[in-house]
């Protein structure tokens, strides 16, 4: 694919009955929908209970994630595990993705330098995102950081000015349609429910001020704790 070439996209690659999260999941390492895949060790699918409560999305997997092919594994995510408990957020009421479900970086020497996703590789593997949001019901959905929020929320949306605030789902995003849940039984679908928009926890790694980075990372997710709960 060259610079000017943009990318199939995920649809092509999603079952036509995807029945379950684990049929999406079984046939996430065999997309191509844009040349991530050629680099990545593989694919990094979403984890968690399919009636969770909450639906975090972050920005795509880190060099650790790609490697086990878990999200949110490494130094993040074991940052937001850290948040999610003092928080007083169940992990088992979590479900982890990311918009993005391969690893984009570039090669320093011998190590995998972390490079943000491109407005194309969003665009690809929306579809993907949009047909796990088609089996999850959440509560709440957690916006972690930019990329995600120009996935769900579009390319306007700023998170350092409406984060930790709880929106409306789907009049808070642009493409609502994307977002409908599948059809319960008669026929009548039910929108998600709320949306909460905070930093990526990679950004309390990189801060300079770290404490009161992750404190308000927690204070963002005692808002999403309190809107899960239905207060």
């Amino acid at each position: 694919m060259t610079a000017t070439d943009s990318p199939p996209g995920a649809q092509r690659f999603i079952p036509d009955e995807a029945h379950s999260l684990d049929d999406l999941k079984a046939a996430a390492p065999g997309c191509r929908g844009c040349e991530l895949y050629a680099d990545a060790t593989q694919v990094v699918f979403g984890r968690g209970d399919a009636h969770a409560k909450i639906v975090m999305v972050g920005e795509q997997p880190g060099d650790v994630e790609d490697q086990k092919g878990f999200p949110f594994v490494g130094p993040a995510g074991h940052l937001l595990r850290r948040a999610v408990d003092e928080a007083g957020i169940a992990p088992s009421d979590i479900y982890l993705t990311n918009a993005v479900k391969h690893f984009r970086f570039e090669m320093r020497g011998k190590r995998r330098i972390h490079q943000t996703p491109e407005r194309q590789h969003i665009e690809a593997c929306r579809p993907w995102l949009v047909s796990e949001f088609a089996l999850l019901r959440p509560r709440v959905v957690v916006v972690l950081g930019a990329t995600a929020a120009k996935a769900l929320l579009g390319p306007s949306f700023r998170v350092t000015k409406q984060r930790g605030q709880v929106l409306p789902w789907p009049d808070a995003a642009q493409h609502p349609d994307d977002f409908r849940v599948a059809p319960i039984e008669g026929g009548v679908e039910v929108p998600p429910g709320k949306l909460v928009a905070t930093i990526h926890p990679s950004a309390v790694l990189r801060a300079d001020d770290r404490d009161t980075a992750f404190n308000g990372l927690v204070d963002d997710l005692k808002v999403v704790a309190s809107a899960a709960s239905g207060r």
